[in-house]
This record gives C-alpha cells, structure tokens and sequence, in this order.
C-alpha cells in the first residue's frame, strides 16, 4: 500500500527524506552552486555530513561505506569537473562490485545541450562505469528513482549508479509520498544445486575454496567457517578481500592475488574441485588469466555469483549457481561431508603454510627500518577488529601480506588498484565508528594524491593514523621499469615533502621514523594523540618488495636480456 503524499516540499527536501528512508546515516560531498539547493536541505536533515576536499575523496569515502556495510554509500559533487573528479571513485565501485550512488548537480533544463557552464551529458560520461546513469527531470518522480537508484546498486553484482539533479528542478515544490525502504532482492540456490554440490564434493579428491566479491555478511563468513571445518577444506580469499575469512580460522590458506604465496599457488593449480563464491576470478587472482583455460577451466568449477550474467562470462563452470554469497552460506549447513575425506589434513597443511609465509619476524630487506619488524610490533599493538585500510603500490604487499585480517569490516583496500584511496577510506571508516582504530597505509606516491583528505579528518576530529611509507618513487612502475629496461630511470623518482610536519600543518600529529626502533613509540604516541596522525616511515629505496630488491631485479633483467 502506497504511502499517504507528504506535505508539499521542496524537491530537494524530498530528496533528502528519501536518503534518510533508505537508511542513510552519512553523506560525503565536495559544495557546488549547482546542488544549493540540497545542501539547504542537509541543514535540517537526520545525516552526517562530511565536508571532503575534493571530490575523488568523497566518492571514494562513499565507496568505503558500501564496502563495509553492503548499503550505497552517498556522495554528493558539483557539475562538470567536479563529477569528473569523482570517476575514480565510480571506477573503483565498478571494479570492487560495490553498492554506492553519486548525486551530481546539472544544469538547468532549459540550458541543456547548449554547452551550458560545466554541462556534460552523464550518459555518455558514465555510462561505460556505472550500473545506471539517470537524469530526475520531474521532482515527483524523486522517490521512485532515488528508489530504483538504491535497487540497481545493491541487487545482483553490487556497483555505482549516477543520478544527476538539474538544477532549477531542485527549487520546485512537489507533494509527493516518500517510498519504502529499499532491500536488495536475495537470490537462493536452489535444493537441486545444493545436493548437486554434495554430490560434486564426496567425488573429489583436492578441493579448494576462493571466496570473493561482495554481498557477503558476518553471518555469512561464520557459516563458511563452519562448512570449512567440517569439510576440512583449504579456504583462501580473492585479491584484497581478506575479510571474508579470518586469518586465524584454521582452515585459512591465505590470500591469492599478487605474488601469492608459492604453495598456496601450487595448491590451487593440484586442485581437482574448485569452489569459487562470490569471486569472478579477474586478472590479479587467476595471475593474468593463466590459472584456468578459458572458456573450459580444465578443472571442475562449481561457481557461485549473485550476477546470472557472471556465471559462465569467462570460465564454463561444472556448476552454475547463481546466489548471493550469504543466502550461499545459509544452504551450506545442510550439506554433508563424506564419511571419508581423500583430502584429510589438507586444510591443516594449508594453513601451516600460511603462517609460515605471513610471519614477518624473519623477513630482512635492506635499510635500518625493517618493515617487516614494524608489521610484527602493528599485530602486536593493534585490536583485532582495527579497519586497515590501503591504495595502490607495492607498499601496501606489507599488509596483504602480514596483516591477520579478522573478519568482516576489517579491511578497505581497491581491488582495482586505485592509488589514493587510503585515506579517504580511512575516513570514512572512522566517521563510520569513532571507537573503531583505524589505520591507513599510504606509499609516498600515493598519500600524495589524495592527502589533502586529511584535513578532513581534522575538521572532524576523526583520530585515523596513517603510515606513509617514502621511497622516494612512484615503486611499482620502477620495479617494473627495471624488469623490462633495466638501469634506464625515467618519470618515476619523486621529491617529496616532510609528512610529519605536513601532519603538523594541518592541525594533525606527526612522527617520523627512520629505524626500526623508533616505530613502536612512535606508534603509541600517534595513537595516545586523540586526533589525525602521520607516521613518516622512511625505507631504503631498494627494499622494493618483502623477497627483492631493485638491484636484484636489475640483474636478473640484464642476465635475461631485457629490452634496456
């Protein structure tokens, strides 16, 4: 039954009730002349807001908040170069499969397609990026597409959708009812595709589990867990979506996406079943396609997505089931394990090889600041519930690498491979739950394209520390400039600036460490310092990875005969 009409409203009131409907609690915006109108509207509204310093911060801050609570996350730019400022963060939802809106502002109707003052057609801009791409032209339809708009990015392959606000429609008063809640519509695996699986399972003799994508909740992630144990199945997760499986589960096997590590690689490659949940198994974990033939896999594939159009897009499963990962999860606890297991022991083996290549006490790089020391002082001084957050770069191989992630909504970090994005996800997940710690990882490269956010966090008083890493490059296209022309440095060496006293400029907390005694205390007066921090940690340029070094590359490209 359709709800009675409110009283007469703004267009832009209206909006704003059907956010705080659909169970918005924040909204991230750059101002723009062209949304005045809404913002007027926040000034009387039930939602925090959070004034960010460019726009792709706050998509990416939007981003963040779908990933860690399934819901849209909202932002909110300005026309023009102001949504083009925001793509990154569309791309990034894109990518991630996660569930977010951006509100632009538009030109007035009646200036359109005369190449108004920052007009751009959101179609033609967008449509390649999000779900869905609409333009409200009439305000009494404001409910039924801010509704729709909240469907499209929740339901099936989670991801961002555009809804672009003319300006002059914004000012119009409108009496119109306020939609329902929107939910996202759960898809079931069917009992035939569940004693299918049984069946598939009690014949195989090296099965594997890769979770990823979205969709998925704590539920979820404990019914997983369970199902492991009683299969004794090796668990890993996709490309930075460690997550979705605690770390000290023991059935975790690690994670599979850069470098992984070699058994894990082996295991999955010996594996005769593969269960894949979630995931769409994309470049990074099927290490550039080369894991699985394409389109047949060359291994029974049991593939679970929400998305019928990912199901059988690359890989021809064995079998197709389309469910979201949670309604998955529920069904496993009525799947029974075989009496006898040819794959006994297999999950304990996995997972003494994942804590043996996660322990980062014996790892040594070159330099007086072993970062491998410090990731052991951060496993030993943080929660297990601390949100780590990362962008881009070889820095942040630390973390996927070393850090014991302990379940859901402990980790924000772009599959896509965005740089910039740690700080405005940190943000966003302190502004999410204050009590929370949450630490961001940034590359000097990749503070730097997104650190003015941190003026954000001041202004809120949001206390996230950041530990920036400074090689003094951009790492990752070094490492590999020296893998295809060796000796031959070109665009990648940086000069940057004191960060700990950028950190002090901004209002914030700064410490700089250039050994690895000096970061345990200077971690807890980060920490100890109530508000925004800035860990400068300053590593030796030829500590490029945790196993290498850029001379070592060098060398090996000489002795290959790379093209330098």
């Amino acid at each position: 039954m359709a709800a009675a009409p409110a009283n007469d409203r703004s267009a832009a009131a209206v909006l704003v009730d059907q956010l705080v409907v659909h169970g918005a609690r924040h909204v991230f915006c750059v101002p723009g002349e062209s949304y005045l109108a809404v913002l007027d509207a926040f000034h009387d509204a039930p939602l925090e807001v959070t004034i960010c310093r460019q726009e792709g911060g706050a998509a990416m801050m939007a981003e963040a908040v779908g990933k860690l609570t399934g819901r849209p996350g909202l932002a909110f730019v300005t026309r023009g170069p102001g949504a083009t400022n925001a793509s990154p963060g569309l791309h990034i939802a894109a990518q991630d499969s996660t569930p977010m809106i951006l509100f632009v502002g538009q030109v007035g109707r009646r200036m359109r397609g005369r190449e108004a003052f920052q007009e751009l057609d959101y179609q033609a801009v967008f449509g390649t990026i999000a779900k869905w791409v609409v333009e409200i032209d009439d305000a009494a339809r404001i409910p039924e597409l801010v509704s729709r708009a909240f469907h499209v990015a929740m339901q099936g392959r989670p991801g961002p959708v555009v809804v672009a606000l003319p300006e002059d429609m914004l000012r119009e008063r409108v009496a119109v009812a306020d939609a329902a809640r929107a939910e996202p519509a759960e898809t079931h695996p069917g009992l035939a595709d569940m004693a299918d699986l049984q069946k598939r399972l009690w014949r195989a003799r090296a099965p594997v589990v890769l979770l990823g994508g979205s969709r998925w909740t704590v539920r979820g992630i404990e019914a997983m867990g369970r199902f492991a144990t009683r299969f004794d199945l090796p668990v890993a997760v996709s490309f930075r979506r460690q997550m979705l499986f605690p770390a000290a589960h023991p059935c975790f096997a690690g994670d599979f996406g850069i470098g992984p590590n070699p058994r894990l690689l082996a295991r999955v490659r010996a594996a005769d079943l593969l269960l894949l949940v979630g995931a769409r198994l994309s470049e990074m974990p099927s290490q550039s396609y080369s894991l699985l033939g394409i389109p047949e896999p060359g291994v029974e594939l049991i593939h679970v997505h929400p998305d019928a159009a990912e199901l059988n897009k690359l890989y021809r499963a064995s079998l197709a089931i389309q469910a979201s990962p949670a309604a998955f999860c529920a069904a496993l606890e009525g799947v029974e394990p075989p009496r006898a297991m040819a794959w006994a022991g297999a999950a304990a083996a996995a997972h003494g090889d994942y804590l043996a290549w996660s322990d980062p006490v014996p790892v040594c790089i070159p330099g007086s600041l072993q970062m491998g020391a410090v990731m052991a002082q951060l496993r030993g001084r943080l929660p297990a519930d601390a949100v780590l957050c990362n962008g881009a770069g070889n820095y942040a191989t630390w973390v996927h690498r070393f850090w014991p992630f302990g379940g859901f909504g402990t980790q924000l970090a772009p599959t896509s491979g965005s740089m910039g994005y740690g700080v405005p996800a940190a943000v966003a997940a302190k502004r999410l739950d204050p009590a929370r710690t949450v630490v961001a990882f940034a590359g000097d490269g990749c503070f730097l394209m997104n650190g003015q956010e941190f003026a954000t966090a001041v202004q809120h008083g949001l206390a996230i520390v950041v530990i920036v890493v400074d090689n003094g490059m951009y790492g990752t296209i070094r490492m590999h400039q020296e893998r295809e022309y060796p000796g031959r440095v070109s665009a990648t060496a940086l000069t940057n600036p004191d960060f700990a006293a950028l950190a002090r400029a901004y209002g914030g907390h700064g410490e700089t460490v250039r050994a690895t005694a000096e970061f345990a205390p200077a971690l807890e007066r980060a920490l100890a310092a109530g508000g925004p921090a800035i860990i400068h940690c300053l590593i030796d340029p030829e500590a490029i990875t945790p196993t290498t070094t850029l001379t070592q590359i060098h060398d090996r490209a000489i002795a290959e005969g790379a093209r330098g």
